[in-house]
């Protein structure tokens, strides 16, 4: 049996051959697929834009194989649908085609609105260990991954992030109905009631197990919780702090605007605890250009994104036995409450880099205000003659 004869076979019992790149005049990737509705194998091709450098169309040749491989030996077929897609082409390429598209279709107001959702999608993106290049990419894990972003790390409110939650399902029906996608990814994400998720701060007595748990088991993400705690420092911040932005002698550890919420330059106080731990892990004799917390917490020169700081979290918290509304970002409200509680409201309010005490004052939980006893038998100008 020759070659040719062989791969036929192949393909007739596998249901596909497996796709090759062809080059040309127009690169492309191709391969055949069983098509139930003409009982046959078909060919179909993914074509690589033209504009790219020849270095370019093979990287993303390798990575189309690599996916379009993975697919077919899972059972996907693309004559499974009806409907045909382009999933393979650059997100960012869509973002401005429906830029383009609200610019043309909508009110100046609308547009800045609009505008204001494609840059925070690209800076959540921009902040992700493996940013998205496709289109088929935005599904649903990815969109729910960002809207935990904005609730959980830019501390957006319920309704904000609800808004949010609007904007990509309408942006998803967009795609889909442009052939981008098959299905709407949004489809399947509730909206979010105040009282059905809430972060709750954690007890003196949570704090000490964590520790005690943590001493054991990862110091170096003790380091990380140490520094949630006492810095008020969010996770994506934490994320982009290098060795040189710590001053040792200052006990301060620099926050860059273009990385942190407000957008401005800020200098944050380190407790001592977080001093003698970075001894301890020798985490301040690494390269200055090194991230403190690359993978698996310890210093390293390529920066890891903030996702691992819930993930982390989590196989503790499963460890611990404790309830799902004690979360990483719960180290802030803690410390918060605590520093306010010790050294007065507006010590917290500097450190946790808020415009003003309203801000602060959120943080402070009402079932854990204290009642002054003073006040109970206080009977003032109103008491009996």
């Amino acid at each position: 049996m020759c070659a040719k004869q062989k791969s036929k076979a192949l393909a007739n019992s596998l249901g596909f051959t497996y796709p090759k790149l062809h080059e040309g005049a127009k690169w492309y990737v191709d391969f055949f697929c069983y098509d139930p509705a003409f009982g046959e194998l078909k060919r179909k091709k993914y074509y690589i834009a033209d504009h790219l450098k020849v270095k370019e169309k093979k990287l993303r040749a390798a990575e189309m194989i690599e996916s379009l491989t993975h697919s077919l030996r899972t059972g996907w077929s693309p004559w499974a649908g009806k409907q045909d897609t382009r999933g393979y082409t650059v997100f960012d390429d869509c973002l401005e085609l429906y830029m383009k598209y609200v610019e043309r279709k909508t009110r100046k107001k609308t547009q800045q609105a609009y505008r204001s959702r494609v840059n925070m999608l690209k800076k959540y993106i921009s902040t992700r260990t493996i940013p998205i290049k496709y289109v088929y990419q935005f599904d649903t894990v990815f969109v729910n991954d960002y809207l935990d972003w904005l609730f959980l790390d830019r501390e957006l409110s319920e309704t904000t992030r609800n808004n949010y939650r609007d904007w990509c399902y309408g942006f998803s029906e967009w795609l889909k109905s442009r052939k981008y996608i098959r299905e709407n990814p949004v489809d399947g994400i509730q909206l979010l009631h105040e009282k059905e998720k809430k972060r709750k701060d954690l007890s003196k007595a949570m704090l000490k197990e964590m520790v005690d748990y943590l001493t054991e088991h990862n110091k170096h993400f003790l380091l990380a919780c140490y520094m949630e705690y006492y810095t008020f420092i969010r996770p994506t911040e934490l994320s982009y702090i290098q060795i040189k932005d710590i001053s040792i002698k200052e006990q301060s550890v620099i926050v860059y605007g273009e990385h942190s919420k407000n957008k401005r330059d800020s200098k944050v106080g380190l407790n001592k605890k977080i001093i003698k731990l970075m001894i301890e892990l020798n985490v301040l004799n690494a390269p200055g250009n090194h991230y403190l917390f690359g993978k698996k917490f310890k210093p390293a020169e390529n920066r890891f994104g903030p996702d691992q700081y819930n993930r982390e979290w989590k196989k503790m918290r499963e460890a611990l036995k404790w309830s799902d509304v004690y979360q990483f970002y719960s180290l802030k409200d803690s410390g918060i409450r605590d520093l306010a509680n010790a050294k007065g409201v507006v010590v917290a309010r500097d450190q946790a880099r808020h415009q003003d005490v309203t801000t602060t004052n959120r943080y402070i939980q009402r079932d854990r205000m204290a009642v002054h006893e003073e006040t109970l038998d206080f009977e003032g100008s109103l008491g009996d003659d």
